[in-house]
């Protein structure tokens, strides 16, 4: 018997013969087990064979007989049809997986059908190649996300990427040979990429939870739930975004250095210091200089030290007049809320009276209802 195998058909998707261009209807199959999850696709003539090899093998049909067939209708163009075919083959399945009958599930049919090992509790494949491999395969990724437990087990496997690729940038940064930093570099982008395609696939797997519950009036997670799937895809956005600008500038540094370095080594380096040290205009000072040379600006090309001075005191000034006004206009809004407040208490006040007043009055009306029926 297989342990704590639990199945449930999420959702369909519609896609398109290669040959004949008909459309016909994918059922996404979600399989859990202990420490595995991952989704099959299966058309309804799969089921019917499926159905057929069982009956032949175990001489028995199975305990839930299968929807049936539409001769006049297709499901790929009726989504009531494909709803209630869906219900119906995740019922058939259910019913051959918890039945304590065991012999339909023993049979290789059954096995091959759900891509299920021989021996499930003595593999330890891990998560990540099937959820991977589901949420890659074919253009209808997205269908594969929409199942809740899915999407998380995706998210998980994309911030996994997204560490990795932290990882092997800090490996770059801290590498001393070329080779060792163009390694981690390609790492690094590998990462981003599967890291980004993983996104997309959550993305377009929170859209159709969405779109779910506008066709069938019910959500897969609740309203809560989902906005905070949101918020973990947006901060997983603007994190991989982060990396890329940092693998990317990482990229122009390791590039600039190494063409200074094949112009002539650390005198490629100097050259640079000293074609900016004797510029026109430019002093050159005594000493050591520590660092890059600071370029000049159009602001402070003309000016001396003092007038250098001058202009960031003006310039000091300017942002010291911006904080002030915007500091106004926070006040201004504060004192807006604080009057849209009052008005709301106002208002509650108000409504509070009237609402003592209907019950008053109804209470009027009834004794002056029984007093008329006493009078009758």
């Amino acid at each position: 018997m297989i342990p704590s195998l639990e199945i449930a058909i999420s959702s369909t998707t519609v896609s398109h013969d290669v040959s004949t261009s008909k459309p016909f209807t994918l059922y996404n199959i979600t399989l859990r087990l202990p420490l595995r999850t991952f989704v099959i696709q299966k058309r309804y003539s799969d089921f019917v064979s499926l159905n057929a090899a069982l009956t032949s093998t175990v001489s028995v049909p199975p305990p839930v007989p299968l929807p049936g067939k539409s001769w006049f209708t297709s499901t790929a163009g009726s989504p009531k049809l494909t709803e209630a075919r869906r219900k119906g083959l995740e019922l058939y399945l259910r019913a051959i997986a918890e039945s304590s009958d065991t012999r339909w599930q023993e049979t290789s049919v059954w096995r091959n059908f759900l891509n299920l090992p021989n021996n499930i509790s003595g593999r330890n494949s891990s998560i990540k190649d099937d959820l991977v491999a589901a949420s890659h395969r074919g253009s209808n990724a997205g269908e594969l996300t929409a199942d809740p437990t899915v999407w998380l087990d995706v998210h998980r496997e994309m911030k996994n990427h997204l560490h990795d690729a932290r990882l092997f940038l800090g490996k770059r940064d801290s590498a001393t040979t070329t080779q060792a930093q163009h390694v981690a570099g390609a790492n690094a982008k590998k990462s981003l990429v599967k890291a980004g395609s993983l996104i997309s696939n959550l993305e377009e797997g929170l859209k159709i939870m969405c779109e779910a519950e506008r066709k069938i009036g019910k959500l897969a997670v609740g309203a809560g739930e989902l906005r905070r799937r949101k918020d973990l895809l947006g901060s997983a956005k603007v994190e991989r975004e982060g990396l890329e600008k940092l693998a990317l500038s990482l990229a122009i540094k390791s590039q600039s250095i190494a063409g200074l370095t094949a112009s002539g080594g650390d005198n490629g380096i100097l050259s640079l210091e000293q074609k900016t040290l004797h510029e026109p205009g430019m002093i050159k000072s005594s000493g050591r200089i520590l660092g890059t040379v600071i370029h000049e600006t159009e602001n402070t090309r003309q000016l001396d030290n003092e007038g250098v001075l001058q202009l960031q005191r003006e310039m000091m000034e300017t942002q010291d007049q911006e904080v002030n006004e915007l500091a106004k206009i926070v006040r201004r809004q504060k004192e807006m809320g604080i009057a849209i407040y009052n008005e709301l208490e106002l208002q509650n006040e108000m409504l509070k009276k009237v609402d003592d007043g209907v019950d008053r009055v109804g209470k009027k009306i009834e004794v002056a209802k029984k007093r008329a029926n006493k009078l009758r």
